[in-house]
């Protein structure tokens, strides 16, 4: 699945660092694999050598907690075959995470993580904005899009697509489903585009808020897109749709249920697709089961979830893609009420990616629910020597919730007003008048304990 499905559905659980980074351990043989030249950090550098170029620049947006955005960097950005499409734009990697990446933040919002832009550097303006993880295949065609979208001259579905990609890109959800289904209605069967539209036109509806439209889009759409990895991220898109849909709305039941079976079809073996997209599917089932009351049901299939998680992280060729599954194994875990599960798991990632913040923050949570509050709350001080940005205010938050369950509340209130007067630092692109108000809330909430 897409890494926004995972990042709206659980949202509170911390996710995964990333590669090529100074927050991440890397050996040097595999940056100087890198297929791609991407720049790291600094659009105006990236901006200006797009300029001389005469080129559009790709842009990939990732946050080191975001586990898809790890898994692109450790299985699909390293893969060679993408080493020929390196002159076709300039490459800019932006970690959100940072402060000093505000300003792209602010010129070009990022809703969910990873989102891919390809930018006019003339005009400055996305004329691509794709969310969520791609394949190989599925990455070369937004690099075909992309260019089309630049250098101009589509016709017919494709200039349709290429103006929904903008209007996306340009935050207009609304306007962008409506183009895009256009695109779709007007495309021949056989249009090679076809997976690809519909996975951004259900993005778009879902960003336009049209949960049930969404829904019933994926429902009628799925049978004309060939089995692969865009059907299963629009059936997965489909399912996350319909679980925002209010439960007494008419025939709902009806719809969620063939979406939990178009769900179920999507962890078939003969889709290939990424272990973290399968690992979503899994998650948005589990998720169904547990809104439809179903705690059985969603337990056989986190257990399912988990196996399947352990047998990849068995298999992952260096500690960086082993880490990749952290997240998911954790949530797995908790549905599964077996913290114990993954903790050593986590504690050998605290071990193999020293620099990295993510292992000592999840191992926060997990020693918490555990009743280890000394060590919670080690761990805790230890994800704050490193972490920065918006995360940080996430790992401020958790520990207050270690301070109350210390019994420390005058600690859970400063930890909490260290939070706030972290968050007045960010920009608002980084600390959400969302995040703020939910800290605020629970600061009130503390103090009136």
């Amino acid at each position: 699945m897409r890494s926004h499905i995972s990042r709206l559905l659980l949202v509170g659980v911390l996710g995964c660092s990333a590669a090529r980074t100074t927050a991440v351990s890397e050996p040097p043989a595999a940056q100087a694999q890198a297929p791609l030249p991407f720049i790291e950090d600094d659009y105006a550098r990236a901006l200006e050598e797009a300029k001389a170029k005469g080129l559009p620049l790709f842009v990939d947006t990732w946050a080191p907690w975001c586990h898809t955005c790890r898994s692109m960097k450790a299985y699909v950005f390293t893969d060679a075959a993408l080493a020929k499409h390196a002159g076709r734009f300039v490459w800019l990697e932006i970690n959100t995470d940072l402060p000093s990446n505000a300003v792209f933040q602010e010129k070009y919002p990022v809703e969910s993580w990873p989102t891919f832009f390809i930018i006019d550097p003339k005009e400055e303006k996305a004329l691509v904005r794709f969310a969520g993880s791609a394949t190989v295949p599925q990455l070369e065609k937004i690099f075909e899009d992309g260019e089309r979208a630049f250098r101009g001259g589509a016709e017919g579905p494709e200039a349709l697509l290429a103006r929904g990609d903008a209007l996306y890109g340009e935050g207009k959800a609304a306007e962008a489903a409506d183009v895009l289904a256009q695109a779709l209605a007007e495309a021949p069967a056989d249009w090679s585009r076809r997976g690809r539209a519909l996975e951004s036109l259900l993005v778009a509806q879902y960003g336009a808020k049209r949960h049930e439209v969404c829904a019933r889009t994926a429902l009628a759409e799925l049978p004309r897109v060939p089995h692969s990895a865009s059907w299963a991220n629009a059936a997965g898109l489909g399912l996350m749709c319909v679980l925002q849909v209010p439960a007494d709305t008419q025939g709902v039941k009806e719809l969620k249920a063939a979406l939990e079976e178009k769900g179920r079809e999507a962890l078939s073996p003969d889709i290939s697709m990424p272990a973290d997209d399968r690992s979503g599917v899994y998650e948005l089932l589990v998720e169904a089961r547990k809104a439809a009351g179903d705690e059985p049901g969603a337990k056989v299939l986190a257990e399912q979830w988990l196996t399947f998680l352990e047998g990849e992280a068995a298999r992952a060729p260096t500690p960086d893609a082993r880490t990749v599954f952290d997240s998911h194994r954790m949530s797995a875990a908790l549905v599964l009420g077996t913290p114990m599960r993954v903790v050593p798991a986590i504690e050998q990632s605290e071990k193999d990616l020293p620099d990295d913040y993510n292992p000592p923050a999840r191992l926060a949570n997990l020693y918490r629910r555990l009743g280890r509050l000394d060590d919670a709350l080690a761990a805790s001080t230890r994800a704050l020597e490193k972490v920065q940005g918006s995360r940080r205010l996430r790992v401020l938050s958790e520990r207050a919730e270690i301070h109350l369950a210390r019994g420390e509340r005058d600690a859970a209130v400063r930890t909490l007003e260290d939070a706030l007067t972290y968050a007045k630092t960010l920009s608002g692109a980084q600390a959400s008048p969302r995040v703020v108000a939910g800290l605020e809330k629970k600061l009130s909430e503390v103090k009136a304990k």
